[in-house]
């Protein structure tokens, strides 16, 4: 749904659900990052077509559903929508961008609760 009202098609997207550890390893690995984090998204989209893999620790996502007072589920579809919306060419490098991109998230999620 996201994909398509973004204009854009959807390809291949793996979803890959991991531990804080594995996820720290690939951060140090790929990104030269040395702190957990609860997503990683590569992209491999070329043009509209967007494809890629969104790897997510769930302990992340577990320990932010808690810190953030939210459901599982919840925290679940904002990191995996979060992937999403990189791929589709949001980023988050900056507090505008961050802004942009929260509201997106919150956008979506919205709409996910209205069409339920």
């Amino acid at each position: 749904m996201v994909v398509e009202l973004e204009e854009r098609i959807p390809g291949q997207i793996a979803i890959v659900y991991c531990t804080d550890q594995y996820l720290k390893t690939v951060n140090q690995q790929y990104l030269k990052r040395e702190y957990f984090t609860d997503v990683i998204t590569f992209d491999y989209s070329n043009e509209n077509i967007i494809s890629g893999d969104i790897m997510i620790s769930i302990d992340r996502v577990r320990d932010n559903a808690e810190k953030f007072n939210t459901s599982f589920k919840d925290e679940l579809d904002r990191v995996m929508l979060h992937g999403i919306l990189h791929l589709i060419g949001y980023n988050d490098s900056n507090s505008q961008e961050v802004e942009t991109m929260r509201g997106k998230e919150d956008y979506y999620l919205e709409l996910r609760n209205i069409s339920s």
